[in-house]
Protein backbone atom coordinates (compact mmCIF):
# COMPACT_ATOMS: atom_id res chain seq x y z
CA UNK A 1 0.00 0.00 0.00
CA UNK A 2 1.17 3.55 -1.06
CA UNK A 3 0.49 6.39 1.06
CA UNK A 4 0.03 10.27 -0.17
CA UNK A 5 3.34 12.63 0.33
CA UNK A 6 1.51 15.11 2.85
CA UNK A 7 1.63 18.85 1.49
CA UNK A 8 4.10 21.07 3.83
CA UNK A 9 2.70 24.14 5.10
CA UNK A 10 5.60 27.31 3.94
CA UNK A 11 3.30 30.19 5.62
CA UNK A 12 0.56 29.63 7.85
CA UNK A 13 -1.58 33.13 9.70
CA UNK A 14 -2.24 31.87 12.91
CA UNK A 15 -4.73 34.80 13.99
CA UNK A 16 -6.39 37.29 11.47
CA UNK A 17 -4.69 40.96 12.11
CA UNK A 18 -8.82 42.43 11.89
CA UNK A 19 -7.78 44.18 14.81
CA UNK A 20 -4.62 46.18 12.79
CA UNK A 21 -6.81 46.52 10.13
CA UNK A 22 -9.83 47.74 11.97
CA UNK A 23 -7.93 50.72 13.44
CA UNK A 24 -6.56 51.55 9.99
CA UNK A 25 -9.47 54.40 8.34
CA UNK A 26 -10.17 52.91 4.85
CA UNK A 27 -10.70 56.75 4.32
CA UNK A 28 -9.62 60.34 5.26
CA UNK A 29 -11.14 63.38 4.53
CA UNK A 30 -8.54 66.09 2.45
CA UNK A 31 -10.44 69.68 2.05
CA UNK A 32 -13.78 68.58 0.28
CA UNK A 33 -12.62 65.35 -0.98
CA UNK A 34 -12.37 61.63 0.53
CA UNK A 35 -9.24 60.22 0.28
CA UNK A 36 -8.59 55.85 -0.03
CA UNK A 37 -5.65 54.91 2.44
CA UNK A 38 -3.92 52.23 0.93
CA UNK A 39 -1.14 50.07 3.06
CA UNK A 40 2.45 50.50 1.35
CA UNK A 41 5.06 49.35 3.61
CA UNK A 42 5.27 46.88 6.76
CA UNK A 43 7.40 45.94 9.14
CA UNK A 44 6.96 43.79 12.62
CA UNK A 45 9.24 42.78 15.95
CA UNK A 46 8.47 41.31 18.77
CA UNK A 47 6.76 43.97 20.13
CA UNK A 48 5.62 45.96 17.19
CA UNK A 49 4.20 46.14 13.98
CA UNK A 50 4.45 49.04 11.94
CA UNK A 51 2.36 49.66 8.87
CA UNK A 52 2.83 52.64 6.10
CA UNK A 53 0.35 54.33 4.26
CA UNK A 54 -0.19 56.40 1.17
CA UNK A 55 -0.98 59.40 3.01
CA UNK A 56 1.88 59.99 4.78
CA UNK A 57 1.04 58.64 8.16
CA UNK A 58 2.85 55.61 9.88
CA UNK A 59 0.28 53.25 12.21
CA UNK A 60 2.12 51.70 14.97
CA UNK A 61 0.43 49.05 17.09
CA UNK A 62 2.11 48.05 20.64
CA UNK A 63 1.74 44.08 20.79
CA UNK A 64 1.70 43.82 24.34
CA UNK A 65 -1.02 45.82 24.58
CA UNK A 66 -2.88 46.31 21.80
CA UNK A 67 -2.73 49.85 21.50
CA UNK A 68 -2.50 51.34 17.58
CA UNK A 69 -0.84 54.98 17.64
CA UNK A 70 0.17 57.22 14.48
CA UNK A 71 3.13 59.35 13.42
CA UNK A 72 2.73 61.49 10.74
CA UNK A 73 6.15 61.97 8.44
CA UNK A 74 4.83 65.94 8.08
CA UNK A 75 5.26 68.16 5.10
CA UNK A 76 3.10 67.40 2.15
CA UNK A 77 0.87 64.29 2.22
CA UNK A 78 2.98 61.68 0.42
CA UNK A 79 3.29 58.05 0.60
CA UNK A 80 5.33 55.85 3.05
CA UNK A 81 7.70 53.50 0.91
CA UNK A 82 9.79 51.82 3.49
CA UNK A 83 9.69 51.03 7.22
CA UNK A 84 12.23 49.54 9.73
CA UNK A 85 11.70 49.02 13.22
CA UNK A 86 14.68 48.36 16.22
CA UNK A 87 14.44 47.48 19.33
CA UNK A 88 17.27 47.64 21.65
CA UNK A 89 17.55 49.98 24.56
CA UNK A 90 14.95 52.31 23.40
CA UNK A 91 12.21 51.64 20.27
CA UNK A 92 13.18 53.28 17.25
CA UNK A 93 11.28 53.38 14.09
CA UNK A 94 12.12 54.80 10.95
CA UNK A 95 9.93 55.45 7.15
CA UNK A 96 11.01 56.24 4.05
CA UNK A 97 9.13 58.61 1.60
CA UNK A 98 8.06 58.39 -1.80
CA UNK A 99 10.27 62.23 -1.93
CA UNK A 100 13.24 60.62 -0.54
CA UNK A 101 12.51 61.73 3.44
CA UNK A 102 13.54 59.84 6.43
CA UNK A 103 11.98 60.29 9.49
CA UNK A 104 13.23 58.18 12.53
CA UNK A 105 10.96 58.10 15.68
CA UNK A 106 12.22 57.57 19.10
CA UNK A 107 9.28 56.24 20.95
CA UNK A 108 7.68 56.72 24.49
CA UNK A 109 8.70 53.74 26.78
CA UNK A 110 6.96 53.46 30.30
CA UNK A 111 9.99 51.61 31.45
CA UNK A 112 12.33 52.67 33.72
CA UNK A 113 15.00 54.58 32.55
CA UNK A 114 13.51 54.52 29.18
CA UNK A 115 12.72 57.53 26.49
CA UNK A 116 9.55 59.08 28.16
CA UNK A 117 9.00 61.66 25.30
CA UNK A 118 8.81 60.99 21.51
CA UNK A 119 11.55 62.25 19.62
CA UNK A 120 11.78 62.90 15.90
CA UNK A 121 14.96 63.16 13.46
CA UNK A 122 14.52 63.83 9.83
CA UNK A 123 17.31 63.22 6.78
CA UNK A 124 16.51 65.15 3.98
CA UNK A 125 18.44 66.65 0.80
CA UNK A 126 20.27 63.66 0.89
CA UNK A 127 18.29 61.25 -1.57
CA UNK A 128 17.12 61.79 -4.74
CA UNK A 129 14.24 59.12 -5.56
CA UNK A 130 11.87 57.11 -3.73
CA UNK A 131 13.22 55.15 -0.45
CA UNK A 132 12.96 51.40 -1.15
CA UNK A 133 15.12 49.99 2.26
CA UNK A 134 15.89 51.04 5.57
CA UNK A 135 18.61 48.85 7.91
CA UNK A 136 19.15 49.36 11.60
CA UNK A 137 22.64 48.74 13.38
CA UNK A 138 22.35 46.35 15.96
CA UNK A 139 22.55 49.30 18.90
CA UNK A 140 20.60 51.96 17.32
CA UNK A 141 23.67 54.49 16.50
CA UNK A 142 23.53 53.68 12.70
CA UNK A 143 20.77 54.13 10.13
CA UNK A 144 20.87 53.11 6.26
CA UNK A 145 18.70 54.19 3.61
CA UNK A 146 18.49 53.25 -0.09
CA UNK A 147 16.52 54.86 -2.85
CA UNK A 148 15.90 53.95 -6.36
CA UNK A 149 18.09 56.23 -7.64
CA UNK A 150 21.20 53.88 -6.15
CA UNK A 151 21.79 56.04 -3.11
CA UNK A 152 22.82 55.20 0.12
CA UNK A 153 22.84 57.77 2.73
CA UNK A 154 24.40 56.75 6.53
CA UNK A 155 22.03 58.61 9.44
CA UNK A 156 24.18 58.55 12.52
CA UNK A 157 22.25 58.72 15.29
CA UNK A 158 23.38 60.44 18.65
CA UNK A 159 20.22 59.78 21.29
CA UNK A 160 21.49 61.21 24.75
CA UNK A 161 22.56 64.55 22.79
CA UNK A 162 19.22 64.32 20.54
CA UNK A 163 21.57 64.31 17.23
CA UNK A 164 21.04 62.82 13.71
CA UNK A 165 23.66 63.72 11.22
CA UNK A 166 23.94 61.90 7.85
CA UNK A 167 26.45 61.42 4.86
CA UNK A 168 26.07 60.28 1.41
CA UNK A 169 27.88 56.67 1.99
CA UNK A 170 27.80 54.95 -1.71
CA UNK A 171 26.33 56.04 -5.31
CA UNK A 172 25.33 53.06 -7.27
CA UNK A 173 24.00 53.25 -11.07
CA UNK A 174 20.68 51.56 -10.12
CA UNK A 175 18.24 51.27 -7.54
CA UNK A 176 18.98 49.91 -4.52
CA UNK A 177 16.43 46.41 -3.83
CA UNK A 178 17.42 45.43 -0.32
CA UNK A 179 20.32 46.05 2.38
CA UNK A 180 21.49 44.96 5.78
CA UNK A 181 24.44 45.50 8.34
CA UNK A 182 26.31 42.98 10.32
CA UNK A 183 29.13 42.81 12.11
CA UNK A 184 30.38 46.51 10.66
CA UNK A 185 29.69 44.91 6.47
CA UNK A 186 26.87 46.99 4.86
CA UNK A 187 25.19 44.17 2.03
CA UNK A 188 23.39 46.43 -0.43
CA UNK A 189 22.09 44.52 -3.58
CA UNK A 190 20.80 46.60 -6.40
CA UNK A 191 18.92 46.18 -9.65
CA UNK A 192 22.46 45.67 -11.09
CA UNK A 193 24.65 43.92 -8.45
CA UNK A 194 25.44 43.33 -5.03
CA UNK A 195 28.32 45.01 -3.00
CA UNK A 196 30.16 44.89 0.66
CA UNK A 197 30.98 47.86 2.23
CA UNK A 198 33.18 47.72 5.25
CA UNK A 199 32.45 51.42 7.03
CA UNK A 200 35.30 49.97 9.32
CA UNK A 201 37.82 49.97 6.57
CA UNK A 202 35.63 51.85 3.95
CA UNK A 203 36.66 48.93 1.34
CA UNK A 204 33.92 48.11 -1.05
CA UNK A 205 33.77 44.89 -2.20
CA UNK A 206 31.30 43.14 -5.12
CA UNK A 207 29.85 39.65 -5.18
CA UNK A 208 31.26 38.03 -8.21
CA UNK A 209 33.36 39.43 -10.80
CA UNK A 210 30.60 40.97 -12.82
CA UNK A 211 27.53 42.66 -12.65
CA UNK A 212 24.59 40.95 -13.65
CA UNK A 213 23.80 40.50 -17.64
CA UNK A 214 19.87 41.34 -16.35
CA UNK A 215 19.02 44.23 -14.30
CA UNK A 216 15.89 43.12 -11.95
CA UNK A 217 14.76 43.16 -8.12
CA UNK A 218 17.13 40.76 -7.15
CA UNK A 219 17.76 40.91 -3.12
CA UNK A 220 20.68 39.71 -1.04
CA UNK A 221 20.72 38.92 2.87
CA UNK A 222 23.32 37.78 5.18
CA UNK A 223 22.73 34.58 7.11
CA UNK A 224 21.77 35.22 10.37
CA UNK A 225 22.82 34.45 13.82
CA UNK A 226 26.63 34.23 12.88
CA UNK A 227 28.74 35.70 15.25
CA UNK A 228 31.85 37.32 13.53
CA UNK A 229 32.25 39.34 10.64
CA UNK A 230 34.97 36.66 9.23
CA UNK A 231 32.01 33.97 9.67
CA UNK A 232 29.71 36.20 7.10
CA UNK A 233 27.98 34.12 4.43
CA UNK A 234 25.58 35.80 1.93
CA UNK A 235 22.83 34.69 0.08
CA UNK A 236 22.55 36.74 -3.18
CA UNK A 237 19.60 36.07 -5.96
CA UNK A 238 20.31 35.44 -9.33
CA UNK A 239 18.86 35.86 -13.04
CA UNK A 240 17.66 32.32 -13.63
CA UNK A 241 16.74 31.33 -10.66
CA UNK A 242 19.59 30.79 -9.14
CA UNK A 243 21.36 31.58 -5.75
CA UNK A 244 24.75 32.78 -5.07
CA UNK A 245 26.61 31.74 -1.70
CA UNK A 246 29.64 34.09 -1.01
CA UNK A 247 31.52 35.42 1.99
CA UNK A 248 32.52 38.31 3.37
CA UNK A 249 35.21 38.60 0.65
CA UNK A 250 32.31 38.85 -2.15
CA UNK A 251 33.69 35.34 -3.55
CA UNK A 252 31.21 33.17 -4.16
CA UNK A 253 31.17 29.64 -3.00
CA UNK A 254 28.24 28.33 -4.41
CA UNK A 255 25.31 28.46 -6.90
CA UNK A 256 22.46 26.51 -6.34
CA UNK A 257 19.95 26.00 -9.29
CA UNK A 258 16.69 26.30 -8.19
CA UNK A 259 14.92 26.05 -11.62
CA UNK A 260 14.28 22.39 -11.78
CA UNK A 261 12.67 22.72 -7.51
CA UNK A 262 10.13 25.15 -9.48
CA UNK A 263 9.09 23.01 -11.92
CA UNK A 264 8.38 20.16 -9.35
CA UNK A 265 5.73 22.38 -7.99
Amino acid sequence: MTTQPTSVSILREFCPLYYLLNAIPAKVQRGFRSVLVYLTALDSSSDFLAVGSSIGMLYLSCRRVAQMNKYSVEGKCEAITAVKLLSCFDDLVAAGTASGRVVVFQLVSPLPGRNKQLRRFNVVGHHKGSITSLTWSANGMKLFSGDDKGRVVLSALDLDQGVCQSVLLLEESSGVVQMEYRHQVLLVSTQQRSVLYCTQKQELLQLGTKPRKRTGRFGACFLPALCKQSDLLVYAARPGLRLWRSNVRGEVEDTQLLKSFFDKQ
